[in-house]
């Protein structure tokens, strides 16, 4: 089976020995499972393709869909996305397939596409949540630098998918299909050398580029943007705007954090297994260690669909894009869609001309100083009335131009 360093390699050279001849003959396999497992894992693994594939759907399309929530962290959620729910639909359920039956049906140039894909995905998935927080340090911990724009961010997704497809081009390569005795299988031919042991050496530099070197790079950005954000405190005449700005960024970052750490431990007994039967070969001769297999490649495959789920929950915008997308069930909750943040250009034009018609409107206020021994006299000139409206007081208008700056403010402001 195996979609990232081909535990095709491990099934097919193993179990095509573990096949053995029965009392009539024929080649039988002893990792055959009982009906009632196989029905359980397939309702586990079809779980997996259906929340990935339509919850990574809505995410591109609450974010390609709206202006206002196409910013460089979104571009790359959109890769994440796409790259999380291809490997769920193209992978998950032939890799399923392939560790319960053992056999290939799907022939060679899917053999070939099924050993390249997957490293070719996980390798745009991890990079894009490492260029989001590469992109989350620099906006706040140089914020004075000039961030990507639009082109830059997708130039950056391209090199991502180039450098992924490079990578996983050996598996591409190499990957073969051939007849055993009563069954076919899906294999990597891997070129044996005298000097060093390629698939070795290529294992270990897959688990180094697509886990531990990019999560490096992400501990190290958030735990300095934590202690930035989190470790200060907020000054106590800082002003609204001020602290909501601060709020927001907390937010992102929070939410990112928590995917990234969910990426980690869902891929680490994954990683973890290949490397120790790159080393150690002979402990994986259990008839156990199926099972074993099957519960390490459903924890593995079921990163994908946790993203939008987090999404939904952890951020305002998305969780109102998920209302919207599911208005027709009963069972979800209603939702503010105009009410968020989630809205239009001509939604935030309307709301911008609203702002400056309030500020032509609002009176200016003057106080006019009183002649010694007199009251005070205060009045204000109303612009709307040609200057016959007199006011009652300096406070009402400041009032409402506050609250007009305010109102415009807080429909930018979320993060």
């Amino acid at each position: 089976m195996d979609p990232l360093y081909n535990g095709n390699d491990y099934w097919n050279n193993s179990w095509a020995n573990d096949s053995f001849l029965n009392d009539t003959g024929f080649f039988s396999n002893q990792f055959v499972q009982p009906v009632w497992q196989i029905v359980l894992w397939a309702m586990a693994y079809i779980c997996i393709v259906l929340v990935s594939v339509v919850g990574n759907i809505i995410v591109i399309w609450i974010i390609l869909a709206h202006k206002r929530m196409r910013t460089v962290t979104n571009y790359f959620l959109v890769n994440l996305a796409f790259a999380e729910a291809s490997m769920s639909a193209f992978n998950t359920v032939v890799n399923f397939v392939y560790a319960v039956h053992n056999e290939w049906y799907f022939g060679l140039v899917y053999c070939r596409f099924h050993n390249f894909f997957p490293i070719a995905a996980v390798f745009a998935s991890i990079y894009s949540m490492t260029a989001i927080a590469l992109d989350r340090y620099m906006a706040i911990i140089h914020p004075l630098q000039q961030r990507l724009s639009s082109t830059e961010t997708k130039l950056v997704v391209g090199v991502i998918w180039v450098l992924a497809l490079l990578l996983a081009f050996p598996q591409y390569y190499y990957s073969s299909t051939a007849q055993l005795p009563g069954r076919i299988v899906c294999f990597i031919d891997w070129p044996e050398y005298s000097v060093w042991d390629f698939k070795k050496m290529y294992y270990v530099c897959v688990v180094v580029l697509i886990y531990f070197l990019p999560l490096l790079v992400m501990g190290y950005a958030y735990l300095v943007v934590g202690c930035t954000l989190w470790a200060s405190e907020i000054p106590g005449d800082s002003s609204d705007r001020y602290r909501e700005q601060l709020t927001a960024k907390r937010k992102v970052v929070k939410m990112m954090i928590v995917v990234v750490c969910t990426f980690a431990v869902c891929w680490l007994p994954y990683h973890v297994y290949f490397l120790v039967h790159q080393f150690f070969p002979h402990l994986f001769e259990e008839r156990l260690i199926q099972q074993v297999y099957l519960g390490i490649m459903w924890l593995a495959m079921s990163s994908t669909m946790y993203n939008p789920i987090i999404y939904c929950f952890l951020n305002d915008r998305f969780r109102a894009g998920f209302q919207r997308a599911f208005f027709w069930c009963p069972c979800a909750p209603e939702g503010s869609y105009e009410g968020l943040e989630l809205k239009s250009t001509r939604y935030l034009q309307t709301q911008v001309s609203l702002y400056r018609t309030s500020r032509m409107e609002t009176t200016i206020s003057t106080v006019m100083p009183a002649e010694e021994g007199e009251p005070d006299t205060r009045f204000s000139v109303d612009l709307t009335s040609n200057g016959s409206s007199l006011s009652a007081s300096k406070t009402v208008s400041e009032c409402s131009s506050f609250f007009s700056s305010s109102n415009l403010a807080q429909v930018g402001l979320q993060a």
